[in-house]
């Protein structure tokens, strides 16, 4: 069973949602708060490398919204490839393009598996209940469009994925920093991009072997794109050249000298 807390037990999932969710991010605090006491909203844990729903599937809706609230990592997985084509973080919501409500009335796409990669704590926020703030908050309402513009720009990035493993690693970087920048999680007050990101996330997006995807990191290292911090939790990345990345993104075989294999 998942650990829970009642929300109206306590204020601080309210300021965490004001304060460093995208979507709800400055909204009125007490209205906010009403609501979602009313719902008998819970938080819930998601444990890592838990199947939480089949996104897609003909006839079948979601009732909630999905917030995440702090650490941990969603993912969605396309069929039949096992690709990664959504990566979530907290600050982040997912489960929208699953609700039978304004865009995701209009997003058709084939089944795909919506899991837990990483231990994460979430509030479901019922679709009644997004309705409302939706109805009567012109804020909240280009936010929740700008989401579903968020993803198609991410999915467009892996798009551009080549065969060429620089370029491929390059490309879902490039798409992580763009993403969470606009979210506007991402950079730190130092400037830094930090991303929480396994080796076998990055060979199924990227549709690479983890082994390839080893040899990849290590030459962005060695040519000062990206640092591994050390005395740190395993799997961060740490962007050094966001700009440098992106003329790898741009690159052909020719422009990127660094890489041993022609």
């Amino acid at each position: 069973m998942a650990k829970r807390q009642s929300v109206s037990s306590s204020s601080e999932p309210i300021t965490k949602l004001i304060e460093t969710n995208y979507l709800f991010r400055g909204l009125d605090a007490q209205w906010l708060g009403e609501l979602l006491a009313q719902d008998q909203v819970k938080i819930e844990k998601l444990f890592s490398n838990r199947p939480l729903y089949t996104a897609f599937l003909p006839d079948q809706d979601l009732d909630s919204l999905y917030v995440m609230l702090d650490e941990g990592i969603v993912i969605t997985r396309s069929t039949p490839l096992d690709r990664i084509i959504a990566i979530h973080y907290a600050g982040s919501c997912f489960g929208l393009r699953n609700l039978p409500f304004s865009y995701g009335l209009a997003t058709k796409s084939f089944p795909c598996l919506v899991e837990s990669y990483k231990t994460s704590h979430v509030i479901k926020v019922p679709l009644a209940t997004v309705q409302e703030i939706y109805e009567n908050s012109e804020i909240f309402r280009e936010r929740y469009r700008f989401l579903f513009e968020l993803q198609q720009k991410f999915e467009y990035h892996l798009l551009n994925c080549s065969t060429y493993p620089p370029q491929a690693v390059a490309s879902l970087l490039r798409a992580l920093i763009y993403q969470e920048r606009e979210l506007g999680n991402q950079p730190d007050r130092q400037g830094n991009y930090i991303f929480d990101l396994p080796i076998d996330m990055i060979a199924r997006a990227c549709q690479l072997n983890q082994r390839t995807v080893e040899q990849v990191l290590k030459g962005m290292q060695k040519h000062h794109l990206i640092a591994i911090p050390k005395g740190e939790k395993e799997d961060l990345i740490q962007i050094l050249a966001p700009e440098g990345l992106k003329e790898v993104y741009s690159a052909t075989r020719e422009k990127v000298n660094w890489w041993p294999l022609k």
